[in-house]
C-alpha cells in the first residue's frame, strides 16, 4: 500500500514536469517577436532563440544519461530543475543590461535543465507503477505537455507582449529615446521568468524531501556494444534523420508562427498569440485522437498519411493569403502532433540491448530544432516573403513520409559480428 502511494505521488509530480517544460518551450514563440523588436533583429537573428535551446539538447543528451545512471532518476530530476531555474533567473539581469547574447545564454542554460528533465522523466514515469499501465502513464503525462502548448502562448502573450509604442512612432524617435522605450518593453520578461524560476526551486525542494522509488538501470552482465554498431539498425538510422527533420519542422511552425501570421494574415501580435494557443490545442487534440486511431491502424500508416497531409497544408501556407494561411498552420499542428513519439517508438523497436544508446541518439537529433529554423529565416529574408519559409517544413515532412514508407522496416541481420568493446 505504501509503495502504491509512492508510485502515485511520483506520477503526479513527474507529470507536472511535462507541463513545466512544455510551458517553457512554448514561451519561445512569444520571446522571438518580443526580442526581435527589442533588439531590432532580422528573422534569421531571431531564430537564434531556437538555436540556443536545441543545441543544448545535442550537447547534454549523453551527459544527462550518465547522470541518470550514476545518481538515479530522482537526483537527475532535482539537478534538472535547479539548472532550469538558474536559466529563468538569468532573464532578470539579461533584461537589465539589454544584451541579446545574455538572453541566448539564459535560454541555453534553461534548455540544459530541460534536457536532463526529459531524459529522466520519460523513462522514469514508465518504470514507476504497474508495467502493464506504463504506456497509459506516459500518454497521460504527454497530454499535459500538450496542454502547456495551448496555454503558454496565451498567458505569455498577455504578460510579455506588452502594448508598446508603434513601429512608426518608434522610428521617429532619437536613438536615446528609442533605446529607453525598447529597454522598458524588454523588461516585461522579468516577472514571468522570476515566478517560473521560483516555482522550479520549490518543486526541486519537494522532490528532495519526498520519498520516491529509487530506480536505476542495472547493466551488470550485459555485453558491451560498439557505439558505431548501433547504426546497423536500419530503423534507428532512419529514425534519427526523421526526428532531426521533424523537430526542425515543429520548431519552425511554432516558434515563427507569430512572425508568420502577422505577415500572411495581417493580424496583430496579440491576435496571433491567441491563434498560437489554438495551434497548441489542435496539437493536444491531435495527440488524443490519433492515439485512439492507433487501435485500428498501424502507426507507420498513420505517420505516412499525416506527413502527406502536412505537405499539402504547407503548400496552402505558402500559396494562400489572409486568415486561410493561419488555418492551414493550425491543421499542420494537428497532423504533426504524434510524429515525435511515433518516430521515437518505431526507431527503438527491437533494439534490445542497444535501446538506451539508440534512445540517446534520437534525443540528440532534436538539434534539428536549432538548425532548420535558421534556413526558414534565410529563405524568408532572402525572398522577402516569410510564407516561402514553409518550403522548409514541407521538405521535412517529405523525409518523415519516406521514413514511414520504408525507413521504419526492421532488418534482422543488422547486429551480427559486432565488436564487443566500446569504441
Amino acid at each position: 500500500m505504501m509503495e502504491t502511494k509512492r508510485s502515485t505521488l511520483a506520477v503526479i509530480l513527474i507529470t507536472s514536469l511535462f507541463f513545466l517544460w512544455g510551458f517553457a518551450h512554448n514561451l519561445d514563440p512569444i520571446l522571438i517577436p518580443h526580442l526581435k523588436r527589442s533588439f531590432t533583429l532580422t528573422t534569421v537573428q531571431a531564430t537564434l532563440v531556437d538555436s540556443a535551446v536545441f543545441i543544448a539538447y545535442f550537447i547534454m543528451a549523453l551527459p544527462a544519461g550518465i547522470i541518470m545512471k550514476k545518481y538515479g532518476y530522482k537526483s537527475g530530476i532535482i539537478i534538472g530543475l535547479l539548472i532550469f531555474s538558474v536559466g529563468c533567473y538569468l532573464f532578470l539581469p539579461a533584461a537589465q543590461v539589454q544584451s541579446y547574447n545574455f538572453f541566448l545564454a539564459a535560454l541555453f542554460i534553461i534548455a540544459c535543465g530541460l534536457t536532463i528533465l526529459e531524459t529522466a522523466a520519460n523513462p522514469y514515469i514508465t518504470l514507476v507503477g504497474k508495467p502493464e499501465t506504463s504506456t497509459f502513464r506516459l500518454n497521460l503525462a504527454q497530454s499535459f505537455n500538450g496542454l502547456a502548448a495551448s496555454l503558454a502562448p496565451i498567458i505569455g502573450g498577455k504578460l510579455i507582449l506588452v502594448e508598446g509604442v508603434s513601429d512608426g512612432a518608434l522610428a521617429k524617435m532619437d536613438l536615446a529615446a528609442r533605446k529607453s522605450v525598447l529597454a522598458s518593453e524588454a523588461a516585461s520578461v522579468q516577472g514571468p521568468y522570476f515566478v517560473l524560476g521560483s516555482i522550479l526551486v520549490i518543486l526541486a525542494v519537494i522532490f528532495y524531501f519526498i520519498k520516491l522509488p529509487d530506480i536505476r538501470t542495472n547493466n551488470e552482465g550485459r555485453t558491451k556494444r560498439s557505439f558505431w554498431g548501433v547504426f546497423k539498425h536500419k530503423q534507428l538510422s532512419w529514425a534519427i534523420a526523421a526526428q532531426f527533420f521533424y523537430v526542425g519542422a515543429q520548431v519552425s511552425v511554432f516558434s515563427l508562427f507569430i512572425l508568420y501570421a502577422t505577415k500572411s494574415a495581417g493580424i496583430t501580435e496579440k491576435e496571433a498569440t491567441y491563434y498560437l494557443g489554438v495551434c497548441g490545442f489542435a496539437f493536444l487534440i491531435g495527440r488524443f485522437f490519433t492515439t485512439f486511431l492507433m487501435r485500428f491502424f498501424k502507426a507507420h500508416h498513420l505517420l505516412v498519411t499525416y506527413a502527406f497531409i502536412s505537405i499539402l497544408l504547407c503548400f496552402v501556407a505558402i500559396m494562400a493569403s489572409g486568415i486561410t494561411t493561419v488555418y492551414a498552420v493550425i491543421g499542420i499542428c494537428f497532423f504533426m502532433s504524434v510524429m515525435f513519439p511515433t518516430i521515437f517508438s518505431l526507431g527503438i523497436k527491437d533494439l534490445k540491448e542497444d535501446t538506451e544508446l539508440g534512445s540517446s541518439l534520437i534525443i540528440m537529433s532534436i538539434v534539428g530544432g536549432a538548425i532548420l529554423p535558421r534556413f526558414f529565416g534565410y529563405l524568408s529574408d532572402g525572398t522577402g516573403n516569410i510564407q516561402n519559409g514553409y518550403y522548409i517544413p514541407l521538405a521535412c515532412f517529405a523525409v518523415i513520409m519516406l521514413f514511414g514508407l520504408k525507413g521504419q522496416k526492421i532488418t534482422r541481420n543488422d547486429i551480427i559480428n559486432q565488436p564487443n568493446e566500446i569504441l
